[in-house]
């Protein structure tokens, strides 16, 4: 049976941040909200826990997952960053994006793009993930939470609670989210290109 924390969207409560970040660490998979949709997460290092979210969502071993950061400083520890691309990441992060990008040393290589080596990485604009990736310090590993057979991502906590509750460890209710997923941008040459348009403003990719 899962836990389900009722956590402020605006101003999160250090206690029960605290006890979501114990769960991550301790193995745990969990749902939280960020920016544009609620997702899945777990620790960057937990195969089982990774595992156990390819379960939920029958997702094939190619899935790639994206790594949920704090901030732009997070983002260069784990992907190669131009003066150009870090330009435009400063001026879109926080926010409903996904960038692809070169991955580093520090990515494990099952989260990487197997031919391309490269990495999707994001800093979601929630007070509630910031908090989250604040106390955890480091990224999450993270995907939508669309269940098999959907087109859009569950929204409502207590729908997440009922359909999940034994199959993660914890649901953070942090309120009705969207539906509308983020945009992706593939930087990995340099060049912007939208590979997905969601959310997040595609103007800023475009010359």
């Amino acid at each position: 049976m899962s836990q389900f924390f009722q956590i402020h969207p605006d101003n999160p409560q250090a206690r029960l941040i605290r006890q979501a970040v114990d769960i991550i660490k301790s193995g745990g998979v969990v749902v939280y909200p960020t920016d544009s949709a609620y997702a899945l997460g777990c620790h960057i290092g937990d195969k089982n826990a990774l595992d156990r979210i390819r379960r939920i969502r029958k997702l094939d071993a190619k899935h790639n997952f994206t790594l949920v950061c704090s901030d732009l400083s997070e983002i260069a520890t784990y992907a190669k960053v131009s003066n150009s691309v870090y330009r435009l990441l400063r001026h879109t992060t926080p926010g409903p994006y996904t960038f692809i990008l070169p991955a580093t040393s520090e990515v494990p290589r099952r989260l990487m793009h197997p031919k391309r080596k490269t990495v999707g990485l994001r800093v979601p604009d929630n007070a509630i993930a910031a908090a989250l990736l604040a106390d955890l310090g480091e990224p999450l590993m993270s995907v939508t939470l669309i269940m098999p057979g959907d087109d859009l991502p569950l929204m409502d906590p207590y729908d997440i609670r009922e359909t999940l509750e034994h199959e993660v460890d914890l649901v953070i209710d942090g309120g009705y989210c969207g539906l509308e997923p983020t945009t992706v941008v593939d930087l990995a040459d340099e060049t912007p290109l939208v590979m997905r348009v969601g959310k997040g403003d595609v103007a800023p990719f475009q010359a």
